[in-house]
């Protein structure tokens, strides 16, 4: 009895406590899904840029390589390779791109003159003003950013897509762009210039500090035979002593002993013949 009576008011508690529930999810705020903009099917392909290029040479070949990697590491990886590409190999995906900006170029400027082109840029234009129409709020959110940006530069947002003003918007980044690429390349080459430079002045200082050692062992080497010399010829001349002085050589004054000698003998070879002959004898024994 007791539960066929407390079961009614259990259900009229759930049912209640469900309604309570819906309320309030209906009063939840729902997130907005960012709407993509629309798509024109007869438009050009648009241009893709060098390093998404690179990243479509390599990507399947690096999942390949690592199919254990996820996907997000093997974006980060091949940035990674981008930014330590050569210069000459970076360059081609950098001429590959630019080619095919200017392929996009000329077929935009022949597709803007098409009726798909025309018929497209009114359904943009329809969808945009019926969003203004659906969407005060955001409109005066707009209005609000514009009027803060008052004296600034537009950016391409501000500009309708597929409109003379964007196209020539668009080719002032190119430029830009393209500037900035070329500054980068003078940089680079400068910097592989000083890089060789660089080298080629360690390779040459390696070289002058291979030389200085061994001139200094030449140095040595001719050291060593002087004071070989010298030893022979105080050895040698150690019983002829110096007419007028009688000085005799020693070790130390050897140096001395033969400039005086040379400058007897040559000051008057006549008179020292016997010494001169001598002096030959001697020399002579020193080349045996």
């Amino acid at each position: 009895m007791d539960e066929q009576q407390s079961s009614p008011a259990n259900t009229e508690n759930t049912s209640q406590r469900n309604g309570d529930e819906k309320t309030r999810r209906s009063n939840w705020s729902k997130g907005r899904k960012r709407k993509k903009p629309m798509k024109d099917r007869n438009a050009p392909k648009a241009p893709l840029t060098g390093y998404v290029r690179f990243m479509n040479d390599r990507r399947e070949q690096l999942r390949a390589e690592r199919p254990d990697v996820p996907f997000p590491e093997i974006t980060r990886m091949l940035g990674n390779e981008w930014s330590k590409l050569p210069t000459e190999e970076k360059q081609r995906y950098l001429d590959e791109a630019d080619r095919d900006k200017e392929r996009y170029m000329r077929e935009l400027e022949k597709y803007q003159k098409t009726e798909a082109y025309k018929h497209f840029t009114r359904k943009v234009q329809e969808k945009q003003k019926g969003k203004r129409h659906r969407d005060v709020g955001n409109q005066a959110a707009s209005e609000a950013l514009h009027e803060d940006a008052e004296g600034k530069d537009r950016t391409v947002f501000d500009i309708p897509i597929f409109t003379e003003e964007f196209l020539n918007h668009s080719k002032a980044r190119e430029a830009e762009m393209r500037q900035l690429r070329k500054t980068n390349m003078e940089y680079e080459e400068r910097n592989a210039a000083l890089q060789k430079h660089v080298e080629s002045m360690r390779g040459a200082v390696e070289r002058l500090e291979g030389d200085v050692m061994q001139e200094r062992g030449r140095n040595s080497l001719l050291h060593q035979h002087l004071d070989t010399l010298r030893q022979a010829l105080a050895a040698s001349f150690a019983s002829v002593p110096l007419p007028g002085s009688g000085e005799m050589p020693t070790l130390d004054s050897i140096d001395s002993y033969m400039k005086k000698l040379h400058s007897i003998i040559m000051s008057n070879p006549q008179e020292h013949e016997s010494l001169i002959n001598t002096v030959r004898e001697l020399v002579n024994r020193l080349d045996r």
